[in-house]
């Protein structure tokens, strides 16, 4: 069975888990300053999942004057496919809603299935795409971004 590990806000504190996380989980990681700031702005919330008092995984919401906008989730490689990003999601989906934002929206890589299929669960649409938005990880053609929104009025 898989322990189900409690999502919380995350502080100051857990500056130094963060940033370990990045290194070990992303492709294109935040930098210490990117996630102090983060964790300093009083418009952002970092929540965080731990397992055995490590961190496994974090998502970034930032509020906006009419919005709320995700600007990272990540869990670490060996516990995706565990339903902590969708946990984690859900933890910003409610935050957006606290604030009475009116959507809460994001851009996700156009290949990357696995988050644009959480994304479509939790209700989200397609708004648009930027064409050519991010780098290739590849060293091929660069990747579209695709703009989706979830209503929460």
């Amino acid at each position: 069975m898989i322990p189900t590990e409690a999502v919380r806000l995350l502080g100051p504190a857990d500056l130094a888990m963060l940033v370990a996380l990045e290194q070990a989980a992303s492709q294109d990681p935040w930098t210490q300053g990117q996630l102090q700031a983060a964790l300093d702005d009083p418009d952002t919330r970092v929540y965080g999942i731990e397992r055995e008092a490590c961190l496994v995984g974090h998502a970034v919401v930032v509020r906006l004057p009419f919005d709320a906008e995700l600007q990272a989730i990540l869990v670490a490689q060996e516990v995706r496919r565990q339903g902590m990003a969708g946990r984690l999601l859900s933890a910003v989906i409610e935050q957006a809603r606290t604030w009475q934002s009116e959507r809460l929206l994001l851009e996700v890589r156009s290949g990357n299935e696995s988050a644009l299929a959480l994304y479509r669960r939790a209700g989200f649409g397609e708004d648009g795409r930027r064409r050519g938005y991010y780098p290739s990880r590849t060293g091929g053609r660069r990747e579209d971004a695709l703009l989706m929104s979830l209503p929460l009025t």
